[in-house]
């Protein structure tokens, strides 16, 4: 759990894993993925978050492909009335639904479908890359009241309640990551009906007088959390709704807030200030099987390796191609390797997609911000899935729109990762496009990717989320989520554990355990589904610590946990995406009572915590408990008796001796705080096995950290403080980063730092790299039989043993005398 917050400076991404050379295959892990190194502890690093882009792009590149029919037969299965059931005929039968959509030949009362017609015939006229969105949002709109109409047997009605609209943004929107603020500027979003109005409020019903304090008080009265209406008077409904359109949903709304978008729409000009058009619609349309779109998906390897080109977009035979070029620019955000993960045989290296830059955002009032500018299209679309997943609790997944001139690509976001379908000319193939609209239409909240399970509350003003759930034991447990708390640490980022730490309160525990003095915390958080859960490692330290003082007051106690049946690999199933289960995530929430960080501990008792975490730790391993995850956010404390108890907090990346697979070569960890042997690129590749002396090099790391960049618990300001870089450089970059600090140790400038507490790390510094040089001459006199993938002492030493090069030197004595 991330301590504090710190920001901080730096920029290059992990690196992308690479195939293991010579080692067994392994599972996908937590610290394999870009995001989840960085973005879970943006507190505890120091990351500003325009530095956590290339962990974003990181993610991206390893994204997974399906075809756009199977996306659309798995969105439909999703707003269907048996969503439970396999329905394989929906598409089809939907498809020619909406065929007199499509022909203009539907209407309603208050709108006409031949109007798309007209709007999509604007929309494929020359111009700038803004000329593009009135004309999509128009047809759209359109598209959506006539579709609503439609019936599909075996398909739900669409859901007033939610009511999506097509909004016009390009203006930007903020939010708070901890003490970081991020800015973002969608071009287009899909909104709830009430949220897109209600920006506009104030002038639309202010214009008839008496109806303005009536109309006003009516929305502000039954506006919930999540700025939806649930409007019983269809007629009105719709009549609002044609309002919206006709006066602003192709208006600059100010002040969107993250939490009710439901979707952004991003777009390019493959050539920006273009003068050819795009091919227009044709005559009439037919249900045809998909054609290809030229790309099929979009490229993301000129992520990393920039090449200049796309050929032009697809169309059936019968039309001309359009100008070629290309769009979507790359950012020029380097990293070392092309994804490993899901790029198709047929995307080439040389067939990236450029695009004009955003332009820069930066409110000169706030130097903190984050901005897009220069980005990829990808990593442009990534962040607002970044900031989507940010604003509200335990999102299931996202979907985001990218559209270059007339193809559009449907990107879907979880914790597992990312999944691009393949591309719809949306102006020749229009009923793909209808289909589309059709399935979201019909999607409540839940389908959107919300959780419905954390209910939104407001608690004396404050946005709180409410969770109440049968147990077997307890009865209900009611827990209420302070999510609008200073001190809940949240997440930023795409794919990973997604860690949230909530302040709670709950009824039931409370009768259970009695008062708190410092309260509760609910983690909340995204685990492997195929990795030992956190409860069942902490049920194992349990008993471990009846039979060992060492570890006895020195783990978090486990209040209350529930798991949710939610693998992320379904949907993988459902798409056909290549190993589905492969790094397959469950949301998981534990309570724990509240810690505090080791951050926050006076210099002159640092060692003492810190050093109860490691002889906790040291039991923990040799009783067959490896941690592996040895940062400052997992070193805690409390008080007892009068004294500061540390506590090895945060086992959701332990692993246990008898767990079955490959576990000794996951790459686990926090990249700041890692053993150099893992900061390698045979480490990382997983060809470097977990030893208990890297751990234990973690906790020296980890005091340099602390003891460098804080005085008394407090961090130091940006300029006095050491190690910045360390929070978002690559693995082997920072390995290389602390190998020079390792071996060129002097007392950083205008240090605040005891001479004996230098003098401490001075010799702990040296006993690892005394250690490092032995092992590394006895590699040489001894070199493995086959000379190759040899493993330096790969064989565990004893714990105590290496533990006790550390405790017998002076200054480590001179640190453990009771202070007088």
């Amino acid at each position: 759990m991330s301590p504090t917050g710190e920001t901080g400076t730096s920029s290059t991404p992990p690196r992308a894993n690479p195939p293991a050379h010579g080692a067994s295959t392994i599972e996908s892990t937590p610290n394999s993925r870009g995001a989840s190194v960085i973005s879970e502890n943006i507190g505890v690093l120091g990351a500003r978050v325009r530095k956590v882009r290339p962990w974003i792009q990181r993610d991206i590149e390893q994204v997974k492909e399906c075809k756009v029919d199977a996306m659309l037969q798995a969105l439909l299965q999703r707003a269907s009335s048996a969503p439970e059931t396999k329905q394989p005929e929906l598409l089809q039968k939907c498809l020619n639904a909406v065929l007199p959509v499509c022909n203009g030949q539907a209407s309603t009362v208050l709108v006409k479908s031949s109007d798309v017609e007209t709007a999509l015939n604007d929309y494929v006229r020359p111009g700038a890359e803004n000329k593009f969105y009135g004309p999509f949002i128009r047809a759209t709109n359109i598209a959506l009241s006539c579709l609503e109409e439609i019936k599909v047997d075996g398909m739900r009605a669409a859901v007033p309640a939610v009511d999506m609209i097509c909004q016009q943004n390009d203006m930007p929107m903020y939010q708070t990551h901890q003490t970081a603020k991020s800015t973002r500027k969608p071009d287009v979003v899909i909104l709830p009906l009430n949220s897109a109005c209600a920006p506009f409020q104030d002038e639309k019903y202010g214009k008839k007088g008496g109806k303005k304090d009536k109309q006003k008080g009516k929305q502000k009265g039954k506006r919930n959390d999540n700025a939806m209406d649930d409007d019983n008077d269809d007629e009105k409904r719709k009549k609002k709704r044609k309002a919206h359109m006709d006066a602003n949903a192709m208006a600059k709304p100010q002040n969107l807030p993250w939490k009710d978008v439901l979707a952004c729409i991003e777009f390019k000009r493959k050539t920006p200030g273009r003068t050819k058009g795009i091919n227009p619609p044709p005559p009439s349309y037919t249900v045809t099987d998909y054609i290809p779109t030229k790309p099929e998906y979009l490229p993301v390897d000129h992520l990393t390796a920039g090449v200049p080109a796309l050929g032009p977009s697809q169309t059936p035979a019968t039309q001309p191609a359009p100008d070629t070029a290309s769009a979507v620019l790359s950012s020029g955000l380097t990293a070392a390797k092309p994804s490993q993960g899901g790029s198709s045989s047929k995307r080439k290296a040389a067939d990236p997609l450029e695009s004009a830059a955003k332009k820069s955002k930066m409110n000169p009032d706030d130097t903190e911000e984050d901005t897009d500018e220069d980005l990829d299209v990808t990593v442009q679309t990534g962040l607002y899935a970044a900031e989507m997943f940010a604003s509200n609790l335990g999102v299931n997944y996202l979907l985001n729109i990218i559209v270059i001139d007339d193809v559009m690509w449907i990107w879907y976001y979880d914790r597992q990762g990312i999944i691009q379908c393949s591309g719809i000319n949306f102006i020749q193939d229009l009923p793909r496009f209808m289909v589309l609209l059709y399935a979201l239409q019909r999607f409540k909240l839940e389908d959107w990717g919300r959780n419905k399970d954390f209910l939104p509350v407001q608690v004396e003003g404050k946005q709180c989320h409410e969770f109440k759930i049968k147990d077997e034991k307890l009865g209900e447990v009611d827990l209420l989520l302070h999510t609008s708390h200073d001190e809940r640490v949240t997440h930023y980022g795409l794919q990973g554990r997604a860690t949230n730490v909530v302040p709670v309160t709950s009824e039931a525990l409370t009768k259970t355990y009695g008062n708190f003095e410092d309260g509760m915390v609910a983690k909340i958080f995204w685990g492997e589904a195929h990795r030992t859960s956190e409860p069942e490692i902490l049920k194992r330290v349990e008993e471990i610590a009846k039979v060992h003082n060492t570890v006895q007051d020195h783990i978090p106690k486990l209040l209350w946990h529930h798991t949710f049946t939610n693998p992320t690999s379904a949907i993988r199933e459902a798409l056909g995406v290549p190993e589905p289960t492969k790094g397959s995530r469950v949301l998981y929430i534990l309570v724990f009572p509240k810690l505090q960080p080791i951050t926050k501990v006076p210099d002159k008792e640092l060692f003492n915590v810190w050093y109860q975490c490691i002889l906790c730790h040291l039991t923990l391993w040799k009783e067959g408990v490896y941690h592996r995850d040895v940062s400052p956010g997992n070193l805690m404390w409390y008080w007892k008796d009068g004294k500061r108890i540390g506590v090895l907090n945060d086992y959701d990346l332990s692993s246990l001796a008898d767990d079955p697979g490959p576990r000794g070569n996951e790459r686990t960890g926090t990249v700041p705080f890692m053993a150099l042997d893992l900061l390698t690129e045979e480490g990382q590749r997983g060809e470097v096995k977990h030893l208990y002396r890297h751990d234990l090099e973690s906790f020296m790391w980890c005091f340099a950290w602390i003891s460098l960049r804080y005085e008394n618990g407090v961090l130091l300001p940006r300029r006095l403080r050491p190690f910045d870089e360390w929070a978002t450089l690559d693995a082997v970059a920072c390995g290389e980063k602390k190998y020079f600090f390792q071996g060129h140790m002097k007392v950083p400038v205008r240090s605040h730092i005891d001479s004996s507490l230098w003098a401490f790390l001075v010799g702990c510094f040296l006993v690892l790299k005394k250690d490092a040089d032995n092992r590394y001459y006895l590699r040489l006199e001894e070199p493995s039989d086959s000379g190759e993938g040899h493993q330096p002492n790969a064989e565990e030493s004893d714990p105590d043993a290496f533990l006790s090069k550390f405790t017998r030197s002076k200054s480590w004595l001179a640190l453990s005398k009771p202070s007088k």
